[in-house]
């Protein structure tokens, strides 16, 4: 009588370690490969200033914005602000166009400012910052007592910029002529 694996007994055991050391091969290779792609897409990011110009679609209308990392969100300096039935309708400042807008109303934010708590409404707006061009949401308010009209926040910066507080104006506005997303 003899004693041995045979044929099946061997292609059994073989088979078996063959699964033990390609199923962890295998699982690695599904989880590298499965965050490729999330990385190749992911768009530079871009330098910018504690101050740039930004500019307001569809109006190309440039303004001098500070980019303000302890904003939240970004927020516009309007005039004659009155929002009715879920729109919002305003004009710039004169020096920058005196420019009529109507936006819809997404939302109503509430901002908290050393002195006070403020509600505010919120739009949707495209800008310009360089050659990013955005959707972003834009709270409305008068701030003509300050020196920039526009605040860009977080909600902007997270998209993909880097802040360099000490210089300003480093970016050129390249998405005038309709641009790139």
């Amino acid at each position: 009588m003899e004693i041995g694996l045979g044929q099946e007994g061997f292609s059994f055991f073989y088979t078996q370690g063959i699964k033990r050391v390609l199923f962890p091969i295998g699982l690695f290779l599904i989880m590298v490969l499965s965050f490729v792609p999330l990385h190749a897409e992911e768009q530079p990011k871009i330098l910018i200033g504690g101050v740039e110009e930004v500019v307001l679609f569809p109006w190309g209308v440039k303004v001098p914005a500070r980019i303000d990392t302890g904003a939240s969100m970004t927020s516009l300096d309007v005039r004659d602000l009155t929002v009715r039935k879920g729109l919002a309708q305003f004009r710039l400042p004169e020096q920058y166009g005196n420019v009529l807008i109507s936006l819809r109303v997404i939302r109503h934010c509430n901002i908290r400012s050393s002195d006070a708590r403020e509600r505010r409404p919120v739009v949707e707006m495209e800008l310009c910052v360089g050659s990013r061009r955005m959707r972003v949401e834009v709270n409305l308010n008068d701030r003509s007592r300050m020196e920039y009209p526009l605040i860009l926040g977080r909600n902007v910066l997270n998209q993909g910029f880097i802040v360099d507080s000490a210089r300003e104006k480093i970016l050129p506005t390249k998405c005038l002529e309709g641009g790139s997303k």
